[in-house]
């Protein structure tokens, strides 16, 4: 029996990479998407193509009962979820003063609450297996804090947090919960930057691609003896 991987935010950037590394590498893959519905499909079809057992479902993350929909989806479709990966994510930049409620609530909902909902569904599951792993995506603004984007890196920070508690909270059950604070990743979300500047300020002189992300990942959920760890995949931006 293959392994399972939920991903959320799948259609593109980071998790489309990670659907395709954790494919490549035997698992059945459950994409989460909310308004790529395009991409996803295709992603999905192009795993199946390849021999994955991979399938999509729309779910909001930042709405608790479109995540249970979700999980409920994932467990009927493949049986079990092995390993959560919690990418979906919105970007906001701009002073504090000037961040309004409503952009307030999307990144937090997106970014944090997302994260919690997925966790708290998803980890019943495990816990009655008495495995799993999840990996949560939060940024080297989570861990450093970035100038005119306060509120991005206040909600990055909880999902560091928040990792932090739960491996503790679920070690005695064999789960495992780490954290990728991905630098400066060539995606669709990073591209309103300047990239150019950005990677001239990472010391190894470029930004990162998805991939790599993707393949840090792929090291953590094979890696049983880690949990409770924040792995900056950021080319020493984060120093």
């Amino acid at each position: 029996m293959s392994k399972t991987v939920l991903i959320t935010g799948a259609s593109r950037g980071i998790g489309r990479a990670c659907a395709q590394v954790f494919a490549q590498n035997g698992y059945s893959v459950a994409i989460d998407y909310n308004k790529s519905e395009r991409q996803a499909l295709e992603l999905a079809q192009q795993l199946r193509e390849a021999g994955c057992d991979a399938d999509c479902f729309k779910a909001d993350v930042s709405k608790s009962s479109e995540v249970r929909a979700l999980v409920d989806w994932a467990m009927g479709r493949f049986g079990h979820i092995d390993v959560l990966i919690n990418n979906a994510g919105v970007s906001l930049a701009g002073l504090l003063t000037d961040m309004t409620d409503t952009q307030w609530a999307e990144v937090r909902g997106v970014c944090l609450d997302g994260t919690v909902y997925c966790c708290r569904e998803v980890l019943p599951h495990m816990v009655r297996r008495q495995s799993g792993c999840i990996i949560n995506i939060s940024s080297v603004w989570g861990v450093r804090g970035g100038s005119y984007e306060s509120g991005y890196s206040a909600v990055k920070a909880g999902i560091i947090g928040l990792t932090l508690a739960l491996s503790k909270e679920y070690a005695p059950s064999s789960i495992r919960v780490n954290c990728i604070a991905p630098g400066v990743i060539d995606t669709d979300m990073s591209r309103c930057y300047d990239l150019t500047a950005l990677a001239q300020d990472t010391p190894l002189g470029r930004v990162g691609q998805p991939e790599e992300i993707a393949r840090a990942a792929l090291f953590m959920a094979q890696s049983g003896f880690i949990t409770g760890q924040v792995l900056g995949v950021d080319g020493g931006f984060g120093m």
